[in-house]
């Protein structure tokens, strides 16, 4: 929708209430809400006012101002509230300079977009994620000086089998890495998840397919490709609108890499395409029909990956999920068809419009504008220098020789370690100024202030099993 369309539709459908979106570094929705009738024509260039100094990582307090500039392309009617709302998402400026600010994710992913067209190379980033995550019905935790602990439920779990239930226990539970596609009562989230899709094309989002996933609880909704910075607010709306159906029906939500040790993880397998003048750049004649470009691009993330990986797996949990030796895409390595190689091109079709790579790493943690902006970056860094990917990994990786696994590199193996690797090489993001020097060491400022040095502090429960008596 343009302006006029906003507020004809305001009129149209009694809107009471405009809800005012926008997404701080560590890829969390914040809002503000103001009555419908402060939304004029001018306020979508005048912008409304916020305190910029409570948000993690942005403004010190003595210089807090800042205004939200409303996008009228992002308005959805939010089915969430009893009173009539229209939510949109929000660019971020500074008040007295009138200028984008520079920590502001959505911003990023525009530079990045703008980079790209300058380059000549392509005009158009399509991306399709693949979000996972795990429902669950009851979640408690605690962290104190004297007490550390979680303890989580689902109804579906095979820890279960065992309970007495009102109405006795009908058994049909998952046991763990057991819920890949059953049908139901096996799957105990079919109708949940249809909600939500439903839920998702209401706001405008055109869902391809849904299922069970293959951990307890564990469940995927995948939405149709888009362009990088719509794909991105479309992430956004994704979590809010999984969130918010699950909690209508006394259930919660979580999008962590690895919420239940013994299972499987969430990832976000993120497939990526370039566009030029509405023609595809990624098929060709080489490996796997794939163009001279896509296989340079593949160089670009894999030569950059350990970098990457402070944007796709960007929380202390994330490599919990990537531990080596387990069914994780931690070898950066490329193949067709082969879902053990950190990079994968489907073969789900031979029409030059479907070829695509798919980046198996990232993770539903991570922040969409910065995490897609930064893999299409170290991409287009790779075409631009003809990076060679190397030999394609057409064999199980997880079967490989130990000598001959040690020649194919991986993914750091730690938030610190990804953080260093940042420190290391970013010199492909600054181009375009799409990340800025003073962005990324803010963002390993606070990666390390907020989660790598704290929980340096805490012991665990595990290590008083390990230790306690010793």
């Amino acid at each position: 929708m343009n302006v006029n369309e906003v507020l004809e539709l305001i009129k149209e459908q009694n809107i009471k209430i405009v809800d005012l979106r926008f997404t701080d570094m560590l890829g969390t929705w914040h809002h503000t809400s103001v009555p419908a009738i402060r939304l004029t024509e001018d306020a979508f260039t005048d912008g409304f006012g916020i305190d910029g100094s409570s948000i993690k990582g942005w403004r010190a307090i003595d210089s807090s101002d800042m205004l939200i500039m409303p996008d009228p392309e992002s308005a959805f009617l939010d089915p969430f509230y009893d009173t009539p709302t229209i939510s949109m998402i929000c660019d971020i400026y500074d008040p007295i300079t009138g200028t984008p600010y520079s920590r502001n994710p959505r911003y990023i992913a525009q530079k990045a977009l703008a980079y790209l067209k300058s380059t000549g190379l392509a005009d158009t980033c399509y991306i399709g994620p693949e979000l996972e995550f795990i429902v669950m019905d009851n979640v408690q935790y605690a962290v104190t000086p004297q007490n550390q602990f979680y303890t989580v439920d689902i109804h579906e779990a095979g820890w279960n089998s065992g309970r007495e239930e009102i109405g006795g226990n009908i058994a049909g539970k998952i046991e763990l890495k057991g819920g890949y596609f059953p049908v139901p009562p096996v799957d105990s989230l079919q109708d949940l998840r249809s909600e939500m899709v439903v839920n998702l094309m209401e706001i405008g989002l055109p869902v391809e397919c849904h299922h069970h996933e293959v951990a307890v609880g564990q469940c995927e909704i995948d939405i149709r490709f888009d362009t990088l910075l719509k794909q991105a607010d479309n992430v956004m709306k994704y979590k809010y609108v999984v969130r918010n159906t699950a909690a209508q029906n006394g259930k919660v939500v979580t999008f962590m890499p690895k919420p239940l040790f013994g299972d499987s993880g969430n990832g976000m397998h993120t497939h990526i395409s370039l566009w030029k003048e509405g023609k595809p750049l990624f098929a060709g004649n080489d490996y796997a029909g794939l163009s001279d470009m896509a296989l340079y691009f593949i160089g670009g993330i894999l030569k950059h990956a350990k970098a990457l990986a402070a944007f796709t797996n960007p929380t202390l949990n994330s490599y919990r999920r990537l531990i080596p030796g387990y069914e994780a895409p931690v070898n950066l390595a490329y193949s067709s068809r082969n879902r053990s190689a950190s990079i994968r091109i489907p073969m789900y079709s031979a029409s030059p419009k479907a070829k695509r790579v798919e980046v198996r790493f990232p993770d539903p943690m991570a922040n969409p504008y910065m995490s897609f902006s930064a893999i299409m970056m170290a991409g287009i860094d790779g075409v631009l220098n003809k990076i060679d990917p190397g030999p394609a990994m057409d064999k199980n990786l997880y079967d490989l020789d130990p000598i001959e696994l040690a020649d194919v590199p991986q993914l750091p193996g730690s938030l610190e370690e990804a953080m260093t690797a940042l420190e290391n090489d970013y010199s492909f993001l600054l181009k375009g100024d799409t990340f800025t020097e003073e962005f990324i060491f803010a963002w390993i400022e606070l990666k390390r202030t907020l989660e790598i040095e704290p929980e340096r502090l805490k012991p665990t429960p595990f290590e008083y099993q390990l230790y306690f008596n010793q």
